[in-house]
């Protein structure tokens, strides 16, 4: 049956286009592999379990930050802050030291950079992972989390970051 999807799937544009008007929250994915701080920004990032407790975001499999990201043995997921916009797309740029100053991080407890200032650190362990057209899957397992600050989330909306406002009370 999947073999006939292809043929009747949206065209890429008409569906990026769709999605635009999804807001979605934003998250970096941080880890470390051989000593060498990693990470990369996901605004795919969604609760899958609260048992067994399971998190989990899409990466393209063309990523260059991926292969060593996938290859930790665990990593955190940042939480962004609404004044975090600088932040998301720092860890969304090509070819720069992500961990350089301005970003301020400190290695976490199992060792993955936790960014500072941002709303909530997951602790996470590699659970599943599947190909999915043209992104990886990945699921992981919370071990620890931590929240810092519950105030307004940094959003991902028609290809810009925002802030969350929420409706008065009625």
């Amino acid at each position: 049956m999947t073999d006939t999807l292809p043929d009747r799937a949206v065209a890429a544009d008409e569906f990026r286009q769709a999605l635009a008007v999804h807001a979605s929250g934003v998250v970096v994915i941080t880890a470390q592999h051989n000593g060498i701080p990693v990470g990369l920004t996901a605004t795919s990032f969604s609760s899958v379990s609260l048992e067994p407790p399971l998190v989990s975001f899409y990466v393209d499999r063309s990523s260059t930050t991926w292969p060593q990201l996938g290859a930790a043995d665990h990593f955190a997921v940042n939480i962004l802050a609404s004044d975090q916009a600088d932040l998301a797309a720092r860890f969304a740029r090509k070819s720069i030291d992500r961990f350089a100053a301005p970003t301020r991080w400190r290695p976490g407890p199992l060792g993955a950079p936790l960014l500072q200032d941002v709303s909530a650190h997951l602790i996470c362990l590699p659970y599943e992972r599947a190909e999915v057209g043209d992104h990886l899957l990945v699921v992981g397992l919370v071990a620890e989390a931590d929240v810092h600050s519950p105030g307004r989330p940094l959003l991902y909306h028609q290809g810009r970051f925002g802030r969350f406002l929420a409706h008065p009370d009625s």
